[in-house]
């Protein structure tokens, strides 16, 4: 079942004002070879304020602004080129399972990646990096390209809010989509539960090979790792439509388990190994002690 509700809430949208979408890699195009500056200086052009947080650069503050309303205010900068953030959204119907029998969030694992998605789109737009909202399923679906600037996320808002999950996995074809649609090279956000019967690990070395930094977020509902059913069970794949009669008791869940795990860790070896990040939840996570906890730790944003 969807969840109708807003997508990211108020309060939290205000915290999120305090992360940066991190960078590892020196790319083409890059200031830096990190985030787009948002401070003063020649030949930048002003788009937009934000809330001044402890550790900001008080030469960047909008000292008139706060002479009228005793507030702190942080002028926002543009600089151009920008290397883009490319988030990838998994809509395929196999995200459509973990709702009915999930944990704390009760959302699906297709929700749970439209709240991660929508997070991460505002944190880059805030720090003005521009923004490439993707989503996929066995191909590449129509996407929503946006500039930096906290007053473009309500497009966000509607363009996740109007997905519509369906279709099987085909890591290999979207890759190859990606690669002849995205040329220039780039930061690669992938949301998704991975689940894929031709496998993900050479699809997504192959985006790192042709220079993308990649970001691996690994969703899934707490019945994809640790199956909580006993005896025998005619389970029905939710992409493929393929039936499995299975016999579960303890010592065949803590086999799935372990295989789940190694197949996680897979995933990260590939992630790591390139430079990139891998962070791997569960729906039954809160999407704010997502984004601060295990996200923060492993460097997708600070």
């Amino acid at each position: 079942m969807a969840d109708n509700g807003p997508l990211i809430d108020t309060p939290l949208l205000e915290k999120l004002e305090r992360l940066a979408v991190q960078w590892q890699k020196s790319l083409p195009g890059a200031v830096g070879g990190h985030n787009t500056s948002r401070f003063a200086g020649g030949g930048q052009e002003f788009l937009d304020h934000r809330q001044f947080h402890h550790g900001d650069d008080l030469r960047a503050v909008n000292w008139r602004a706060y002479l009228r309303l005793e507030k702190m205010f942080l002028k926002m900068f543009q600089l151009e080129p920008r290397i883009p953030v490319r988030v990838l959204v998994d809509i395929s119907r196999s995200m459509t399972t973990g709702g009915t029998t999930g944990g704390a969030t009760g959302a699906s694992k297709f929700d749970y990646a439209r709240k991660l998605a929508a997070a991460l789109c505002y944190v880059a737009l805030v720090r003005l990096d521009s923004i490439y909202l993707q989503p996929f399923a066995e191909k590449l679906g129509d996407p929503l390209r946006l500039g930096g600037g906290r007053q473009r996320f309500q497009p966000v808002a509607n363009f996740l809010q109007a997905l519509k999950p369906g279709g099987a996995t085909h890591f290999i074809d979207m890759t190859r989509d990606f690669i002849a649609r995205y040329p220039q090279r780039g930061l690669v956000i992938a949301i998704s539960d991975f689940l894929d019967e031709a496998g993900c690990e050479k699809p997504l070395q192959y985006l790192a090979d042709f220079g993308h930094e990649i970001i691996l977020i690994h969703v899934w509902a707490d019945e994809d790792r640790e199956p909580p059913w006993d005896g025998e069970l005619d389970l029905e794949d939710a992409e493929s439509g393929t039936r499995v009669q299975l016999a579960f008791d303890e010592t065949a869940r803590a086999t799935y388990t372990a295989a789940f795990d190694e197949y996680a860790l897979s995933l990260r070896n590939v992630a790591l190994r390139n430079g990139g990040r891998y962070v791997g939840l569960s729906t039954s996570i809160p999407i704010e002690d997502a984004i601060f906890g295990p996200m923060v730790r492993a460097g997708a944003v600070q």
